[in-house]
């Protein structure tokens, strides 16, 4: 499978040979029998390199869930050998980490049975993680159908813009018409769904026309472009946390202007004990961020 996938991505039998650190014939030996094994043409040869079908596209989307899955449990049964711990993984996207979620983390920490393991991913990558193993429990903001994972919002945070800070409109709440104005910085950058595509669907919606001048890859690049004063970013509350030099947070005067911070779980499985732990702290942290006892 692995010699599948490096073949898959260099679409060369002899550049994968060279990766795998092989010879080219066993590699289309290789190649061969599995296509053979599956009764299913993974490849069409053609003079200048190699096109997938379209059973070989499906079947390398889960031939990379399948290794990641190994790899995922290879770590996993090295950990747990090593530290007698069980290992938990979290996802998050880095905006819901600047709220409640480090909270959580301390206090799952200070179980000594337990390994906490933080991945930095997309949601979207969150579901592929969830789904090969990877992770446990993923934290994100974008709603995505797919019937092996089940998401639970947990609450709806408001948005704020990030502006620079000698901007007029720090002097006053403006309203998402007044932002519409301002060369805005999106993020992250790269295929949806994303925040970047929430954050301009609400432009949209209100009938509303926005210039993007740049899209990044991540929160922090946004807000050092937001400081060199090249426009503005709408930003999730708990951002303001961060107390950037040469930002200014400040509320947008349009109503029901929010964004759900979302945990996803892969459906129907049991809640092993350290879920289960997971899931009481969550309550708690919730119910603490809807009566105010946290901002």
């Amino acid at each position: 499978m692995r010699y599948f996938i490096a073949v898959a991505e260099e679409l060369n039998l002899t550049r994968a040979a060279e990766k795998l650190f092989i010879a080219q014939p066993p590699l289309t030996r290789q190649i061969k029998q599995l296509e053979e094994e599956l009764e299913v043409q993974l490849f069409i040869r053609k003079p200048r390199g190699l096109e997938l079908t379209q059973g070989g596209l499906y079947f390398l989307q889960q031939a990379r869930n399948i290794m990641d899955k190994i790899d995922a449990t290879v770590l996993a049964t090295r950990q747990i050998a090593q530290l007698r711990k069980t290992v938990f993984s979290i996802g998050f996207v880095p905006s819901v980490f600047y709220g409640q979620l480090p909270l959580m983390v301390r206090r799952l920490r200070r179980n000594k049975n337990l390994e906490i393991v933080l991945h930095e991913l997309k949601t979207q990558e969150q579901i592929e993680a969830l789904k090969s193993g990877k992770i446990d429990i993923g934290f994100g903001r974008v709603h995505i159908e797919d019937p092996d994972v089940e998401q639970e919002v947990l609450f709806n945070e408001p948005l704020i813009a990030a502006l620079p800070a000698s901007h007029p409109l720090t002097g006053h709440v403006p309203t998402m018409a007044e932002l519409a104005g301002v060369p805005m910085v999106a993020f992250p950058a790269g295929a949806g769904p994303n925040f970047a595509d929430i954050a301009l669907g609400l432009f949209h919606r209100r009938g509303l026309k926005v210039q993007v001048i740049q899209q990044v890859n991540d929160l922090q690049t946004a807000l050092s472009l937001v400081a060199s004063d090249m426009g503005f970013a709408l930003v999730p509350e708990q951002v303001r946390k961060l107390h950037r030099e040469g930002v200014d947070f400040v509320p947008v005067a349009d109503d029901n202007l929010t964004i759900p911070v979302i945990a996803s779980r892969r459906r129907g499985e049991n809640p092993n004990a350290a879920m289960r732990l997971v899931n009481t702290i969550l309550v708690e942290l919730v119910e603490n961020r809807l009566t105010g006892r946290y901002p």
